[in-house]
Parts: C-alpha cells; structure tokens; sequence
C-alpha cells in the first residue's frame, strides 16, 4: 500500500472544488469535506480521502440525490425524526446533529433519530459536534449490510458504529468503533493494497473464515452470504454476540426509531436508506458541568498513569491517539494511498478540474512510494 503526503489546505481545496462541480454549494461543499478530511487528520484512512470514489459513484447513479434536503416529519420537545431523502449523508448528519445540540441547550437533551440517508463519513465527527457546544455528543448508523450475526452464515447488520464524545481536558474524550471487528473500508484498503486480510475478520458465503477480501467485498454486494464478525469474532467464545447486540442497539436508535431500513435491507434497488442517530446531552442535568469535566478529567488522567503492561510504553485514553494523528497531520501532511489519489485524478478528469493545478505533475507509479503500514 504505498502513500504520497498531501498538506491538507491542498486536499480541503480539491476536495471543496470538486463537490462544488458536482452541484454542492459552497457552504455545502464545506461541511463534506470537512467530515472527510477530519477522519484522515485523525488516521482513519477508511473513512478518509479513500470513499471520494464511493461518493463519486453514488452521485453519478443517482444512489445520493444532489438536491435533497433534509425534513423534520416528527418532533417533540427533546426529539425529531428526519427524512432524508435520499440526500447526502454528511448534509444530513451535520443537520440532525445541529437539531439535537439546540434541543439538548433548551432542554438538558435533544435525540433525533434520521431515515433514507447515505454514508455519513465518520461518527464521531458529530459526536463532537456537541463537545464544541460544552455537550455530550452520541451518533450512530447503520449501513448496508456486512455484519454477520453470531451462529449465522449471512450478513444482516452493517457495522453500526457507535461514537461518543465528552467534554475533557487536555481533550475530550473520543470513542468512536464499529461494532463489527472492522469496517469494510479497512477491507477496500486490504483490496487495494493486495493483502490477505487478518484472521479473524471476515467469514465467506457458507460463514467459514476468510482472509480473501475481493471475495468478501464481491459477496457483500451481491448478498451472496458472508461478511464481516461481530466485535468478538464469530463464535460465543469470545464474545460475538456481544458485537452483536451492540449492533442491535445502533440498529435501534437508527433504523427503528425512526421506521426507517433496517441494514439487511439497505442498498437495494438503486436506494441506499441508511439510517443514523444522534444524541446531545447537556452535562448541567447532573450539575456543574465544570467540576463534573474537571473529575472525568481526573480519572482519565489516572487511567493513563495506571501501572503498565511488561513491555508496554504508554496507556492510552481514547481520544489521544487522535490528538497525536492531528499533530503527525500538521508536521508531515495527509497520506494518501497511491491507488486513492489515481481515483482522485479520474474523478477530476470527469468533473472537468485540472488536477495538476491542485498537486502538479505526480508519478502516480505505485511502486515509487513507501507505506504506511508494514
């Protein structure tokens, strides 16, 4: 898997360029960008640059339709339910997020439950969303089916990712995993990279393991059976239905609040209906929001200071390694996968932009470049 290093006002200029060609306003173009390149500042490679192509693809078939705008059909006081429309997943999430952060300020909490979206980028980019208002931030989704439940042969759930974010200091508390042992991202990366897959990540048709990611992805889309484990692996053992259950309840605050299309029946028919859920929290309900920031400050500081593993170096709390990505981002760039920046060329190429104009006369030779990875 070989990467070029891009400095990011470079890739916020193209990637803002070019969902403006396809029709975006400028504001719009801003906030789609924003959810991409956040996730490659903090090394989520999957959900980074690398789905451009994703999004290429969905626009052109008419999967995400360009003038969609988000509808409230229901509301309560701490609650709405959004029809989507078929529209962008980021337009919508940002919009869903903005709701339950104004509801969670005048109230203490604010859910909002969304239907018939698209992939949304990253979940936790929403969840933190409410941690710039002083919040508690939740966001879920669901997606096209990957996950196979435990003892099954057939994926019936997506990865349903759950993020939360709270208020911390020297940085919030950053949680965001699917509840699948992968994403199919990280396959797509193993596919480009034409690497076996793990043990332990993925299950063929007949829902025996397999390292083969061509063949996973190709049996995803078709629905042909297999897919990726549960967090847990595939068996009771190590606690598969634990993933399991914790997709159901993504599936829950998504699809079923907001009787919207449960995964198994997503991507289907030309229609994507991806669901997510949101959730602000004002942390007054409970009291002084700063002295309740300063002691959840207190403990992950002694979660971090806690004795170390034989040979370990450090412990980690969830947030840092993002905080430090973002420091790596600044002094070295974005890495971009080769393979990744030849979709980005074909893209602009259709779109009628000058690639060269953003990054100039590249090898785009994949042998030329190192890794990332080892």
């Amino acid at each position: 898997m070989a990467h070029m290093y891009f400095q990011l006002p470079v890739l916020e200029k193209f990637v803002g360029d070019a969902f403006q060609a396809f029709g975006f306003t400028k504001d719009e173009s801003a906030i789609i960008t924003d959810v991409l390149l956040t996730a490659d500042m903090y090394g989520i490679e999957s959900h980074g640059m690398q789905r451009l192509s994703r999004y290429d693809n969905g626009l052109k078939s008419g999967l995400i339709k360009l003038d969609a705008k988000p509808e409230v059909v229901f509301e309560t006081p701490i609650s709405a339910v959004i029809e989507g429309h078929d529209g962008m997943g980021q337009l919508i999430g940002h919009k869903a997020m903005e709701i339950a952060i104004e509801k969670a300020k005048k109230t203490g909490i604010g859910i909002v439950s969304v239907r018939n979206s698209n992939h949304y980028g990253i979940a936790g980019y929403y969840a933190l969303m409410a941690v710039k208002e002083g919040l508690v931030g939740l966001s879920t989704t669901n997606s096209e089916a990957i996950m196979v439940p435990t003892f099954a042969s057939k994926a019936m759930l997506g990865s349903n990712p759950l993020a939360v974010a709270v208020p911390a200091d020297p940085y919030p508390f950053f949680f965001d995993a699917s509840t699948t042992v992968v994403t199919r991202g990280k396959l797509e990366m193993y596919r480009k990279a034409e690497k076996e897959l793990p043990d332990g990540w993925a299950l063929n048709k007949y829902g025996n393991p397999s390292t083969d990611a061509e063949d996973v992805l190709k049996n995803i889309v078709a629905k042909a059976g297999g897919g990726i484990m549960p967090l847990g692996g595939s068996t009771e053992k190590l606690g598969s239905h634990k993933g399991y259950g914790y997709g159901m309840l993504v599936e829950l605050l998504s699809s079923i609040a907001s009787m919207g299309i449960t995964s198994n029946h997503t991507h289907m028919n030309g229609k994507g209906g991806t669901c997510h859920g949101f959730i602000a929290l004002d942390p007054a309900i409970f009291g002084d929001p700063d002295a309740l920031k300063e002691h959840f400050s207190t403990f992950l500081q002694e979660l971090r200071d806690a004795p170390k593993a034989e040979g370990a170096e450090r412990i980690y709390t969830h947030g840092e390694k993002e905080a430090l990505a973002v420091e790596r981002v600044k002094e070295n760039g974005v890495p971009v996968d080769v393979k990744t920046v030849i979709e980005m060329k074909q893209m602009a190429d259709h779109l009628g932009m000058d690639f060269t104009s953003y990054f100039g006369d590249i090898d785009l030779d994949t042998s030329t470049f190192s890794s990332i990875y080892s």
